[in-house]
């Protein structure tokens, strides 16, 4: 038992502090935009909860964001009133889903400025996304060539790779990165210049430290090199417009959860050309063509690569939460979580003995820090006791953690929701608590 557990044990009849979080504001000007917080967190109804008698103080929206109430009663009604499996059926309920299934399909499209709806794969999650390409593209490499990733990349975009380098043999290269938490740009160019590099896979948006890399520079360094590019876009799509055109990359992928819909959905933007050339990566129902006892035929994209029974009603969800997503107003979305997060560094600094983890020129949407003499673990349980949820632990990216010496941090990560009074309340949360263990 460490210390903290062991004082929690002792002094749980003082868990609770005085003070309670309660949002005042009804609206955030930055830089002449103007967001109506409150307007946004009346639509989403867990916010009005409490936990432990307190106000619920939600920032873990990094790990997965609420959910609004247009996605929640949309994907019941669809439940209600059109449910049937899809692409199969010759019968109107059957096309009415199948129609709300397409159509979903084609708001991705839209949403990452793809160059055509076929290219959008539907998959479970980034993960899912994540070794479809591993598998399949994957497939097409050989031995001897290499894939590069970095050393803040979530076990999504690790474990995968290392699986196809001991299946294939080939090899897996491991970027740097700064003290600071930024991509070390000439190390990185050093690992393509013998041209082995068939693959750059590599997060558009860190998970531990709110990294987001110059997404644009090493798609173009890598296609001179003669490398794909993947972009795990799992935290940076929430944050930033998308547009994989202009980003160039030939894979994109993100999660639904993250983006204010449902689990169970994800996706994979990739070039038509590139899913033509790739064998499928699972096997069954509506992705084949002709069947025979003797070999089978495959479907053309994106069918190829969605064997089965679909998640018809997590892509409609999907569907959903893009079309609220876009009814913000995006430029005062960013301002505002861009002074969300400016508050939150200059409130933590000012704590006794708090130490923020990474300093990358452009951080987004969250911040790390630990507290001396203090797990990380009995820090969010000491929050929680007061209604504040954030993540503790090494939140699967190990090997980042042993690269910054550490083993866990606490991470505050910020919605569209998020309103400065909560950061105000987590800080003042934090002080007391540092008093707790002095």
């Amino acid at each position: 038992m460490t210390q903290a557990q062991g004082k929690m044990e002792e002094k749980k009849s003082h868990l609770k502090l005085e003070d309670s979080f309660e949002s005042t504001s009804r609206q955030t000007p930055v830089q002449g935009k103007v967001l109506d917080v409150q307007a946004i967190r009346a639509q989403f109804p867990i916010l009005s909860q409490s936990v432990y008698g307190r106000p619920f103080v939600f920032l873990d929206s990094a790990a997965s964001a609420q959910k609004p109430d247009v996605v929640i009663e949309g994907m019941a009604q669809a439940l209600r009133t059109q449910y049937a499996n899809i692409h199969r059926g010759i019968y109107w309920m059957s096309d009415r889903i199948t129609e709300a299934y397409e159509e979903a399909r084609t708001k991705v499209a839209r949403f990452l400025n793809a160059y055509q709806h076929e290219e959008i794969i539907f998959t479970r999650n980034s993960t899912e996304a994540i070794n479809l390409v591993a598998y399949s593209f994957g497939s097409l490499l050989k031995k001897g060539q290499a894939i590069v990733i970095s050393e803040m990349e979530h076990h999504a975009n690790l474990v995968p790779w290392q699986m196809l380098r001991d299946r294939l043999g080939i090899e897996l290269r491991v970027a740097p990165i700064t003290d600071t938490g930024d991509l070390e740009k000439e190390a990185f160019e050093r690992l393509l210049s013998d041209g082995k590099v068939a693959l750059v896979a590599i997060t558009h948006m860190s998970n531990v430290l709110g990294s987001v890399v110059p997404a644009r520079q090493i798609v173009t360094t890598a296609h001179a090199a003669g490398a794909f590019v993947l972009l795990d876009g799992s935290q940076a799509v929430v944050h930033q417009r998308v547009d994989v055109q202009a980003l160039g990359a030939d894979f994109y992928v993100f999660t639904g959860h993250k983006l204010y819909g449902p689990t169970g959905i994800g996706v994979l933007w990739a070039r038509a050309a590139l899913l033509d050339s790739m064998p499928p990566f699972l096997g069954g129902g509506d992705m084949i063509s002709t069947v025979t006892f003797e070999r089978s035929t495959w479907a053309e994209i994106p069918h190829k690569f969605e064997a089965g029974t679909p998640p018809i009603i997590e892509a409609i969800g999907l569907g959903l939460a893009l079309d609220w997503f876009q009814t913000i107003d995006f430029d005062a979305m960013v301002c505002h979580e861009q002074a969300l997060l400016n508050h939150a560094l200059a409130c933590l600094q000012n704590i006794p003995e708090l130490t923020i983890i990474g300093a990358p020129t452009h951080r987004s949407g969250l911040v790390s820090f630990i507290m001396k003499d203090i797990h990380a673990h009995d820090i969010a349980t000491l929050l929680d006791k007061n209604g504040i949820a954030v993540r503790a632990g090494h939140h699967c990216a190990e090997p980042l953690m042993r690269r910054l010496g550490l083993t866990a941090t606490i991470r505050a990560s910020f919605g569209v929701y998020t309103c400065k009074e909560e950061i105000d309340f987590l800080a003042k949360t934090l002080l007391r608590l540092r008093e707790f263990f002095v």
